[in-house]
């Protein structure tokens, strides 16, 4: 093939790709603070052009995955399959939903459930605390690797060149490896981990990890909370009520934290 047809065969792919993220990037858009969006604020938000912007909405429609509406676009009824799909896929077993919510009653902080993906930690369950003042990370968002109680737990079997890439997307750069190196290592030598406004001031969370059959980290449960509730004394209260829920779910035979092995 001609360098020239090889520069077209792979235009199509490139320009592909890039409709599914812009997309992708309206769907974004919408929250439970804006259920419904605009062609002006999908054109102010992804700075893409008018017609472009409308001829993406017109497909997404069309599809189901975007609905009409006097108040902008809302999410279709094309999503409710997928959600169906996700639902089933992701939900906790009740038994694992009632050690969160226990947990979360007793000690009266979030508790969360994370799984690794790339590099950030995907939060897959929430617990949320009763409290006024709490933290509240919403299922399904992302966080960054390279801080973070949950992080240090789950990083626990990565192999260097994960934990070079996490690095490099911190704000220190590579030579932060070994500073995830030594947390890792202390944290798989007392069974959980602790962090204290690493990623955002104020805020403080402990750590465990919940194993599958083969031993290995699939999942990392947590209190979080603010930091003026997370003294020593209550960093090793909540410490051993999470071992003792992260060893019942790892006791189930978990090879994925969300489902039970077959």
């Amino acid at each position: 093939m001609s360098p020239a047809n090889s520069r077209s065969g792979s235009a199509p792919d490139a320009s592909g790709v890039r409709s599914v993220q812009r997309a992708l990037d309206i769907l974004a858009l919408l929250s439970e603070e804006r259920p419904a969006v605009s062609i002006r604020e999908i054109v102010e938000a992804t700075g893409l052009a008018k017609t472009t912007a409308i001829r993406l909405v017109q497909t997404l429609e069309q599809n189901g995955l975007l609905w009409a509406a006097p108040g902008g676009y809302l999410a279709g009824p094309g999503l409710w399959r997928w959600a169906h799909l996700a639902r089933s896929s992701w939900e906790l077993p009740p038994e694992t939903q009632r050690l969160m919510r226990d947990l979360g009653a007793r000690r009266r902080e979030t508790v969360n459930l994370y799984m690794l993906r790339d590099i950030h930690r995907v939060c897959v369950a929430q617990q949320e605390s009763p409290q006024p003042l709490r933290h509240v990370v919403h299922v399904g968002d992302e966080l960054p690797l390279w801080a973070g109680a949950a992080s240090k737990v789950l990083l626990r079997d990565a192999p260097e060149s994960l934990l070079t890439r996490v690095a490099r997307s911190s704000p220190y750069g590579e030579g932060h490896v070994k500073r995830l190196t030594e947390w890792i290592g202390e944290a798989a030598h007392q069974g959980w981990a602790v962090s204290h406004g690493e990623r955002e001031d104020g805020l403080s969370a402990v750590a465990v990890p919940v194993t599958g059959r083969s031993g290995a980290v699939v999942a990392a449960l947590s209190l979080s909370g603010p930091t003026v509730r997370f003294s020593d004394d209550h960093v090793e209260q909540f410490s051993a009520d999470l071992r003792q829920a992260a060893r019942q779910m790892s006791e189930r035979g978990f090879d994925h934290p969300l489902s039970p092995a077959i």
